[in-house]
């Protein structure tokens, strides 16, 4: 090389957010934010606490040319707040399903973030016509749901509306690890994303639903991700015993760095987490 030569320039670019499209009452198509390009189609369902903003921070870091990312709202969320419904496990389905056949494919892979693995779930069920290829569940809500008595549903509850019974639910995941300004940011968050309505209806749905006999023995690729800093239900062991039994093709890593929220706090981990299942 000529010791005058010039310096290498970076191929990289800064990616543009994305493409969002709002919710369609007449259709019932969810509201979503796509972004990448490539051939292979990945649905990507958020948690009770948050919308499709959950997902900017690891938009820098996934491939725009091996996939096509979807990141949709449930109904009362984000792009698809003004779509109300049941807020059942069966409903968000079938709009998933109805969102797949609107962007015309036959087949996608699906990431659901802890309520919203629960709706993947049935959707592999109802999946009748279509392929899913696979199932990345984050720090997830099993097809069992989560039982929980009448004092504990109340604490739930109030988080809806109660800025502190948020920030304690939030740090409870995360360990309290993080300064004042990053649970401020993230309450805000929440308080953005959805109705009080659709927030009610999902937590009746992730705390009284269950279909775990139904889904028993599917066969397709189901990989969790969970943190060693989320509170005990999401954590290893207990995400092992809910899904190992369910899913032959079953595998589970743990991240060392995050709690509940890894798109939120280890974006860079979960992205590479992500493009690592989908790809092998």
């Amino acid at each position: 090389m000529s010791e005058h030569s010039g310096p290498v320039k970076s191929v990289w670019t800064e990616p543009a957010i994305g493409v969002p499209t709002p919710g369609d009452l007449k259709s019932g198509i969810l509201g979503h934010l796509s972004f990448g390009t490539g051939k292979r189609l990945v649905i990507v369902l958020h948690e009770w606490l948050g919308d499709h903003r959950n997902y900017l921070p690891i938009l820098p870091y996934l491939d725009q040319n091996q996939f096509t990312y979807v990141f949709a709202d449930l109904r009362g969320y984000g792009l698809s707040r003004s779509l109300t419904g049941e807020y059942t496990a069966s409903e968000g389905a079938d709009d998933v399903l109805r969102l797949v056949r609107h962007l015309g494919q036959d087949e996608f892979h699906l990431v659901g973030h802890s309520m919203s693995a629960m709706i993947a779930q049935r959707t592999i069920l109802a999946a009748r016509d279509l392929r899913v290829c696979s199932l990345m569940a984050v720090t997830p809500v099993p097809a069992s749901g989560f039982k929980v008595d009448i004092a504990a549903k109340i604490g739930m509850q109030k988080a809806i509306t109660d800025d502190s019974a948020a920030k304690a639910a939030t740090a409870a995941r995360t360990a309290s690890r993080y300064g004042e300004s990053w649970y401020k940011r993230k309450i805000a968050l929440a308080r953005s994303s959805a109705s009080i309505e659709a927030m009610s209806g999902y937590l009746d749905m992730f705390t009284g639903t269950d279909f775990s006999e139904e889904i028993r023995g599917q066969k397709l690729r189901v990989h969790a991700f969970v943190g060693v800093h989320d509170v005990p239900p999401y954590q290893t062991e207990a995400v092992s015993a809910n899904f190992a039994g369910l899913y032959p093709n079953f595998s589970i890593e743990t991240s060392q760095e995050s709690g509940h929220y890894p798109m939120l706090e280890t974006p860079v981990l979960l992205a590479a987490a992500m493009e690592r299942f989908l790809s092998s």
